[in-house]
């Protein structure tokens, strides 16, 4: 789906906040997001920037002090967790860690019908990779 098609639909675009003075989101590319735009500051780092995998949108964003919103290192902890749908999940945990994630979980087919990989991007992210494999088990 473009970004085009996705205007058209409800989404979900979150948005993933950096620590401010960033001045590099690498990662991201690497990890085959494909840039839409970019706005910097004054001093040339990071304001806020739209990426987007394979018709999912979503923003990185310089911590905003005024809404007390924190990005994962500043926080502490896990500020929220990304579940991103793919095709192939191992492909997609695998590039991400070429791309410099952290392995959390690897692939893993579970009995509620889902296959499921998690890793941590380098600004503290948390990332579920996952497809739908079978309708699952009662529980």
């Amino acid at each position: 789906m473009t970004a085009e098609a996705n205007d058209k639909k409800t989404h979900f675009a979150p948005e993933l906040h950096i620590p401010n003075g960033t001045f590099n989101i690498d990662f991201y590319i690497k990890f085959g997001a494909t840039e839409h735009f970019i706005f910097r500051n004054d001093d040339g780092s990071i304001h806020v920037a739209e990426l987007e995998i394979d018709g999912a949108i979503f923003h990185l964003h310089e911590t905003m002090r005024w809404f007390e919103a924190n990005e994962p290192v500043t926080a502490k902890g896990v500020t929220a967790v990304i579940g991103l749908f793919v095709d192939d999940v191992q492909e997609v945990f695998d590039r991400a860690i070429v791309a410099g994630a952290t392995g959390i979980t690897p692939v893993t087919d579970h009995d509620y019908g889902y296959r499921q990989a998690m890793f941590k991007d380098p600004f503290g992210h948390y990332w579920q990779i996952q497809k739908k494999i079978s309708s699952g088990k009662s529980i």
